[in-house]
């Protein structure tokens, strides 16, 4: 069986349909993500000898592809954001990033070892990496391109949050390694995570993305104009962006997430109208997509080769528990004392938080690097969440968010297109 050939025609007819889907879809209550995951569980569905697309087979794959898309779908979500940076101004996604995620870590770690039966650091684990939003899958409620223009209150806030939070979730998945039973007391394993995992990590990954941000700002904006880039490689830049500024933390053992979204809104804030902003993010942008195509299609893949077997109805209920209680009621009540956010908003940002790639990540990551107890339980209530949220939130974004600009007076994108015609 030529399985190179097959992936070749099934990745070219995925890219064409991403590059075709968004518009088609783009007036109806559908998100392409659902019909690629349908199309991977169809295909290994078939009675035809196809290599095993179990992910705890292949951990190291999933953790680099996953990893690889989040950091540039991170640089597209930096650059994409028109309002500069201050603790005023970002109010918003700050108190859902430092409140509402460590409440919702909190809520599911104890659902999961009581509801599960999960033991304390698998609860955890499954718990950190489910309570970051997504900034893959979560484009149909974000900000639009840079300098469009659309950036309310609801899209701002969701998209600084699925930022941010991708960097910031990470201590809690080492606490769920230092919880794993080891020689070490456990005390000291605790201090050790609180001065490395907390202070240091998160401060190089703010330094070193805010550094890295001012470094390729200087280079693309100061340099004299005969040494300077030209148009065509603004797209190269970015993919430069994210991987210098990704590794170079990663080698100082900061956290490479927080350092490429804070290099990609550093290096937004100089020159905020130049077009280099506007390409670059259109090349990161495509790269992502390509990205998504892929991870999605293994999904399917996994789900048909039994990635769900190990799911159980208490699994289930943990995974209905975070998309629509947890997650919903904890924004409402984080959100409650921002005045300048209407409760239309306040709802609206609550319930929108998809998860997806980043939550692949972190599990991928963690089994890499020890032993957890009920690995294919967390892998199985990951996936079921991750479908939960990818059909929910991909079947109501478009008519919510659509809902929300004509309360607030603004034609929808499709409505935009529209009159461009």
């Amino acid at each position: 069986m030529p399985y190179y050939t097959i992936a070749l025609l099934l990745l070219g007819i995925a890219i064409l349909g991403v590059a075709w889907l968004p518009s088609l879809l783009e007036k109806y209550p559908l998100s392409y993500p659902i019909l690629y995951i349908l199309l991977g569980l169809g295909v290994f569905s078939l009675p035809i000898p196809l290599p095993h697309a179990d992910p705890q087979m292949h951990k190291e794959l999933v953790k680099h592809l996953s990893e690889l898309c989040v950091i540039v779908a991170l640089t597209g979500t930096g650059l994409k954001i028109d309002r500069p940076f201050s603790l005023r101004a970002w109010r918003s996604p700050l108190l859902l990033v430092l409140v509402l995620m460590v409440f919702t870590i909190a809520g599911m770690a104890v659902a999961g070892h009581w509801l599960l039966g999960l033991a304390p650091a698998s609860a955890l684990l499954l718990a950190a990496a489910l309570a970051p939003t997504d900034p893959v899958l979560a484009g149909d409620v974000q900000v639009g391109d840079p300098g469009e223009g659309r950036e309310d209150n609801v899209r701002f806030a969701l998209t600084g949050e699925a930022g941010l939070n991708d960097g910031l979730a990470f201590p809690f998945v080492y606490l769920a390694l230092a919880l794993l039973p080891t020689a070490v007391p456990l005390s000291e394993r605790l201090l050790h995570w609180l001065w490395l995992d907390v202070g240091y990590r998160i401060g190089m990954g703010v330094l070193l993305g805010w550094l890295s941000g001012k470094l390729l700002a200087y280079l693309i904006f100061n340099l004299p104009k005969r040494v300077s880039i030209k148009t065509e490689g603004y797209g190269f830049v970015a993919l430069a962006v994210t991987l210098t500024s990704y590794a170079v933390t990663e080698l100082v053992h900061g956290y490479g997430f927080l350092a490429v979204f804070i290099a990609a809104i550093t290096l937004r804030s100089r020159e905020r109208k130049h077009e280099y902003h506007r390409l670059m993010h259109a090349f990161t942008d495509q790269m992502e997509r390509l990205f998504i195509v892929v991870i999605l299609l293994l999904l399917g893949a996994a789900i048909a080769d039994g990635l769900l077997r190990a799911l159980t109805w208490p699994g289930a209920a943990l995974g209905v528990l975070l998309v629509l209680v947890l997650r919903p009621l904890g924004g409402m009540l984080t959100l409650i004392r921002s005045p300048r956010i209407n409760l239309a908003e306040r709802a609206v940002i609550s319930f929108f938080g998809i998860r997806g790639i980043g939550s692949v990540f972190y599990v991928a990551y963690a089994l890499g690097e020890a032993d957890f107890p009920q690995a294919r339980q967390i892998w199985a209530v990951l996936a079921f969440t991750m479908l939960l949220s990818i059909t929910v939130h991909g079947v109501l974004a478009t008519p919510v968010m659509n809902w929300l600009d004509h309360r607030h007076g603004r034609r929808t994108a499709a409505e935009l297109a529209e009159s461009a015609e």
